[in-house]
């Protein structure tokens, strides 16, 4: 019967249609799928590197850099504006208190260091219980790295002198000292798949650990080096050649009394 053949003829063409149409949905929705999947591993990937990266760097840094690329990350030598800051007292602290309390203190100092170091947009180079390192002008230049290290050590100096009063009133025989010091560093990523940190290498970050090793409850120590940059806006004290573990002849520092302008 030929109109009973031709509607079964059309009716196969639509189903055929139809399944080519579903077909090319189905392949469609695959290709959806996989680019979905990629921008998806690619975004995981950002907030990653951008996790990484502000565990050292202030969260506007962060994003620059991963706008401009890790190159930036790669080894590179630059001068650089290093503070080490330290805890005196702490062995004898940590020796004779409570663990619970010596991590009270810890996360008091780390908390009261953290805001201040993000404010003035520092680097994380170490950060330990009693002790951090921090520099400025790398991985991103600044113009001014030496006044912003010392504004941000006479910063810290202000916020610890009332942290170590609460401490000292809690009987934690506590106090802070700092060390400031400018040179040449090499610069780069450091570790290991899985594992890796921002790291710099250089006898200006010895320099600044001995400074700070030196100074006394409530000093800052400074590299005439800094001191002579900053010789119209700091107020500055000459100290006696210090004889320093590592350098083979006694160095010349000062001590930072104050900034001059605000």
């Amino acid at each position: 019967n030929q109109q009973e053949l031709l509607a079964r003829v059309r009716s196969l063409v639509r189903i055929k249609r139809y399944h080519d149409t579903i077909e090319a949905q189905r392949a469609e929705l695959a290709d959806w799928n996989k680019t979905l999947e990629a921008r998806v591993e690619s975004q995981v990937e950002e907030l990653e590197k951008v996790n990484r990266l502000r565990r050292f760097l202030s969260p506007t840094l962060a994003e620059l850099i991963l706008s401009q690329g890790e190159s930036i990350l790669e080894s590179h030598r630059r001068e650089i504006a290093v503070l080490f800051a330290d805890l005196r007292g702490w062995t004898a602290f940590s020796v004779n208190t409570e663990p619970e309390e010596v991590m009270s203190v810890i996360r008091e100092f780390h908390a009261s260091m953290g805001s201040l170091i993000r404010e003035f947009e520092a680097t994380v180079g170490w950060f330990a219980g009693d002790g951090l390192m921090v520099w400025f002008n790398d991985p991103v230049p600044c113009p001014d790295p030496s006044l912003r290290a010392v504004h941000l050590g006479t910063a810290m100096r202000t916020a610890m002198t009332g942290l170590t009063g609460t401490w000292r009133r809690r009987g934690h025989e506590l106090d802070f000292s700092a060390g400031i010091g400018l040179g040449y560093a090499t610069l780069g990523r450091i570790g290991f798949d899985g594992r890796y940190d921002y790291g710099a290498v250089g006898t200006v970050m010895n320099l600044a650990a001995r400074l700070c090793g030196e100074a006394k409850g409530g000093e800052i120590l400074v590299s005439t080096r800094l001191a002579a940059e900053l010789e119209e806006i700091a107020e500055t004290e000459e100290m006696e050649p210090l004889t320093l573990k590592g350098f083979a002849r006694p160095v010349p520092a000062m001590k930072l009394r104050r900034l001059k302008l605000a």
